[in-house]
């Protein structure tokens, strides 16, 4: 008798553990399930967080990029001038730096004898943004050189006329005109090399962005400058 109820005993805790287990695994499930993937409703919040921050940052990226190529590629363009420079002073020769659109209407730089200006298919000519990988679309290139060493009154986009800055042996300016002076100024506005972003809507024309080597002197003396004051 005493054994009979040793084992029912027996039976009844082991009865009541696997009911425990189940209930602990069921739960467990439970847990799971509830904190498995999104509801839609959060899904459609975090889109709508995603579009309100990419709105806000994406005309902030956009000028930091539009500045960072208009940087690289007035550095290359008062890199071709110092290096004509340069030559002139060390191989006793004028040379050149001239500028163009070629067929393909990419803008184009070739620093040269003035006495050899390179073929329309000659390797000198290199394309302006290409050496810091800038496409030549995604910049303006204008100039208020209008023949060589000579500065009109106004900068206008390079086409297919080249456009010739030249240093003597010395690395000065041979039968230059660097401008009038415009009202209130004593200095020439100097020859002009403007890099810019194309206008949106209008890609002939430049954009605010805007950065500039300019001639400044007869003896060749150079200075950079920025926006407005390119225009100046």
């Amino acid at each position: 008798m005493a054994s009979l109820c040793f084992t029912k005993l027996v039976q009844k805790a082991y009865l009541e553990k696997i009911a425990t287990n189940h209930n602990s695994q069921f739960k467990r499930s439970n847990i799971v399930k509830s904190t498995n993937g999104f509801t839609l409703i959060e899904i459609l919040v975090v889109v709508v967080m995603i579009g309100i921050l990419s709105a806000i940052a994406a005309p902030g990226w956009l000028a930091f990029t539009n500045k960072q190529r208009v940087n690289k590629a007035n550095d290359t363009v008062l890199a071709a001038l110092q290096q004509a420079q340069g030559e002139a002073k060390n191989k006793k020769f004028s040379y050149s730096v001239s500028f163009k659109k070629n067929a393909q209407n990419q803008t184009i730089f070739a620093v040269h004898r003035q006495d050899s200006i390179p073929a329309d298919n000659a390797p000198s000519w290199k394309t302006l943004g290409s050496d810091v990988d800038v496409k030549s679309e995604q910049i303006w290139l204008g100039t208020n050189i209008t023949s060589e060493n000579q500065a009109g009154t106004s900068v206008a986009g390079i086409t297919t006329t080249v456009r010739t800055i030249t240093f003597d042996y010395n690395g000065t300016l041979p039968n230059a005109n660097l401008g009038t002076p415009s009202t209130g100024s004593t200095e020439p506005p100097g020859l002009k090399v403007m890099v810019a972003v194309p206008k949106v809507g209008s890609p002939t024309d430049s954009g605010e962005i805007k950065r500039c080597v300019i001639v400044q002197t007869l003896i060749g003396g150079m200075r950079t400058a920025i926006n407005d004051k390119c225009d100046k």
